[in-house]
């Protein structure tokens, strides 16, 4: 995550900090070799973003007309993103009086994790390593964004998920490797689950969120694993996929648990299977750059690059799933 102007990490502290995210996941090694699959075609990038301006996209949320609500980690903004590119700000959150220097292993304020209601409220993940800033906001439409909910100043709000049949939105804190929960309307945060297999080893936890079928699903980048949690036992957790290192976001493709994932330091999205099994569907060639998170709208995917270690190109890129 490139400097800004706002007290971020320079740019060759980003490469220290990923590398060492590589090694810390290293140790499950490589992704299975598959024969080589093609569910997507025609990738192209659909929007280039400022990289001096801190906009690297970090997550994203759908609407109904297929616009594309999505967090810049590093400007602190939310922008919405038509399918032709066109970019539009929404909302910048406030700067912490610090300048976030003291935001858990990252020594930056970012957005990160963002969910849309049916009624086109945003709820947005923020982290700042202090008190009166970091948490989940809400946007309305129209309105300036409130926090609803506090989160600790000393962890990292990262992947957020929203279970519309309860009203409850569930965040990953890849720093305390705890997944919070947090009713719509806001309030106190509930500790949801603390098992281990949500912990750090070192860098970054428990890191993107799905609700699914009765279950939510996780990532966790340290370990390069899939995990599914029964929403009724949040105890019981199954692992559904190792070795994927570098593994941040994820999307299910509408074939039963079939996933697309994001692995931004190997820079490839890869199709895993329901039996754990994988295969590359896209990388640096179709114009991928670090990507930190996929959206499937339809036949049609979404993959976010921040540039992170690159430091070159943050886009968006569009690509059809193959039925």
């Amino acid at each position: 995550m490139p400097a800004n102007s706002e007290g971020t990490m320079s740019k060759h502290s980003v490469k220290a900090t990923l590398s060492a995210a590589v090694i810390a996941t290293a140790v499950f090694g490589p992704p299975a070799a598959q024969a080589a699959s093609a569910p997507l075609s025609g990738a192209r990038v659909a929007a280039h973003f400022d990289l001096a301006a801190g906009r690297q996209p970090e997550n994203v949320a759908l609407s109904p007309d297929g616009t594309a609500n999505i967090t810049f980690a590093a400007s602190r903004q939310v922008a919405r993103v038509t399918r032709d590119g066109s970019t539009r700000i929404v909302a910048t959150l406030p700067a912490p009086a610090d300048g976030g220097v003291h935001t858990p292993v990252l020594g930056f304020p970012l957005t990160t994790g963002i969910v849309r209601a049916h009624d086109g409220t945003l709820y947005v993940l923020y982290a700042t390593g202090t008190a009166d800033l970091t948490g989940l906001w809400r946007i309305r439409p129209g309105c300036a964004p409130e926090r609803i909910a506090g989160l600790p100043a000393n962890g990292l709000p990262n992947g957020l998920a929203l279970d519309p049949r309860t009203g409850t939105l569930y965040v990953a804190d890849s720093v305390l490797g705890t997944i919070w929960s947090v009713p719509v309307r806001g309030g106190t945060p509930k500790a949801w689950s603390t098992a281990p297999e949500l912990a750090s080893t070192g860098f970054l936890g428990v890191n993107g969120l799905k609700v699914r079928d009765g279950a939510l699903w996780a990532t966790n980048l340290d370990l390069g694993t899939i995990l599914r949690i029964p929403l009724d036992r949040p105890g019981t957790v199954r692992t559904t996929a190792t070795g994927l290192v570098g593994i941040d976001d994820f999307e299910f493709t509408g074939r039963g648990d079939e996933i697309l994932a994001t692995l931004d330091s190997p820079n490839t999205v890869v199709l895993v299977r329901p039996d754990g099994t994988r295969s590359t569907v896209l990388d640096a060639t179709d114009g991928l750059r670090n990507p930190t998170s996929v959206a499937v709208r339809g036949e049609t995917v979404y993959v976010l690059s921040a540039a992170y270690s690159l430091a070159d190109d943050p886009n968006m890129l569009l690509a059809h799933l193959d039925r």
